[in-house]
C-alpha cells in the first residue's frame, strides 16, 4: 500500500512540475498546440510513459512531450533557402561545366538529407513561413526551405522519393510551359507531389530573362504561369522564383501586381529574411561536387528556439496488478 502511495506522490510531483513548465509560458504552449493541429512539422520529443499509477479503478499513464519551436514575433528570421536543379549523375565538368554545376548526385543528395535529419533540421515551405510572419503558428527548431527549380523529371523520379523517405517537404518552382514536355514533370506528377505536401510555385511560363523584357511581357510571363499552375493544382500559387535570379524594380512590381506573396533570387546568398524584403529573398546554391562540410557551412547559424513541455494523461492499457 505504501509502495503505491509513494508512486502516486511521485506522479503528483511530476504533474506539478509539468504544469509549472507549461504555465511558465502558456502562450508558447498554446501556439505549439495550434501548430500541431494545423499539421506543422514541429520538432517533438515524445517520451515513453513516465509512470503508471494505480489509484482505485482510475489507472492512468502520464506522458511528457517536449516541443522545440521558434517563438512567434521575430521581425527577421534566419532561414536557409536551398536551391537545387538536377538530382542526377553529374555530367563531365569539361564537356558540360554548367550542367555539372547544376547537378547534385543522388548519393550526395541522400547524404545531405541524412545530415539535415540527423542534425535536427526541419524543412518547411513558404506557407509555413507566411503563417509565421502572420502570427498564426511558430516555426520548428532549425527550419530550412529546400527549393527545386524548373521541374525536371528527376525532381519526381529521384528527389521526391528521397524527400518522402525522410518525411521532408520542399518547394518546386515549376516552369508552367515545360509541364508534360520531354525531360520535365508531367501534369499528373505535379498533382501527386502537390497532394503529398510539396509546395508548387511559379518559375514563369518559358523561363525567360525577365530583367531584359518589357513590362507587358513580364506581366504576361508571371501572371500566366500563376494562372496555369493554379488551374493545374486547384488552389492558389503564391510564391515565385526569378529565372536565373535576374530581376529589376520593374520585375518586382510585376510579381507584386500578379498577386504573389514572395519571390526568391540567386542575386545574393542570404539566410536572413523579413517581410519587407519578401520579393528579393536570397537563396543558397547547392552545386555539383560540393562536400558535406561545405554544404553544412553554407547553412549558417540557426535561429534560437525554445522547448515547451506538456504533460498528457491517458488511460493505462495494461493496469498494474495488485500485490
Amino acid at each position: 500500500m505504501g509502495h503505491v502511495a509513494g508512486r502516486v506522490g511521485v506522479a503528483a510531483a511530476l504533474l506539478l512540475a509539468g504544469s509549472y513548465l507549461v504555465q511558465a509560458d502558456d502562450s508558447l504552449a498554446a501556439t505549439a498546440r495550434r501548430a500541431q493541429a494545423a499539421g506543422m512539422p514541429i520538432a517533438t520529443i515524445q517520451t515513453a510513459p513516465i509512470l503508471t499509477v494505480a489509484a482505485g479503478s482510475g489507472d492512468r499513464e502520464y506522458f511528457i512531450s517536449r516541443h522545440q519551436i521558434v517563438p512567434l514575433g521575430a521581425p527577421t528570421i534566419r532561414l536557409p533557402i536551398l536551391m537545387y536543379h538536377y538530382i542526377r549523375k553529374p555530367p563531365s565538368i569539361r564537356a558540360d561545366p554548367l550542367g555539372f554545376k547544376l547537378s547534385v548526385s543522388v548519393a550526395d543528395f541522400e547524404s545531405q538529407m541524412d545530415w539535415l535529419h540527423g542534425h535536427g533540421y526541419h524543412p518547411v515551405n513558404f506557407n509555413h513561413v507566411r503563417d509565421y510572419f502572420n502570427g498564426v503558428r511558430p516555426l520548428p527548431a532549425r527550419p530550412i526551405v529546400m527549393t527545386f527549380d524548373d521541374g525536371y523529371q528527376d525532381l519526381y523520379t529521384t528527389a521526391f522519393p528521397i524527400l518522402q523517405a525522410h518525411g521532408f517537404t520542399a518547394v518546386a518552382y515549376i516552369v508552367s510551359g515545360f509541364v508534360d514536355q520531354p525531360l520535365y514533370v508531367t501534369h499528373a506528377q505535379v498533382l501527386e507531389m502537390d497532394h503529398a505536401g510539396i509546395e508548387i510555385a511559379s518559375h514563369t511560363v518559358h523561363h525567360s530573362d525577365l530583367a531584359r523584357m518589357g513590362f507587358g511581357s513580364v506581366v504576361s510571363e508571371v501572371s500566366q504561369s500563376k494562372r496555369q499552375l493554379e488551374q493545374l493544382v486547384g488552389h492558389s500559387v503564391l510564391d515565385f522564383a526569378y529565372p536565373s535570379g535576374q530581376f529589376n524594380m520593374q520585375t518586382v512590381e510585376a510579381v507584386r501586381q500578379a498577386g504573389y506573396s514572395t519571390a526568391v533570387t540567386t542575386d545574393r546568398e542570404s539566410t536572413t529574411h523579413s517581410v519587407a524584403d519578401r520579393f528579393t529573398w536570397g537563396r543558397v546554391r547547392v552545386g555539383g561536387g560540393e562536400s558535406l562540410p561545405d554544404f553544412a557551412t553554407k547553412l549558417g547559424p540557426s535561429m534560437p528556439f525554445v522547448t515547451i513541455s506538456n504533460v498528457e494523461v491517458e488511460p493505462n492499457t495494461y493496469p498494474l496488478q495488485p500485490g
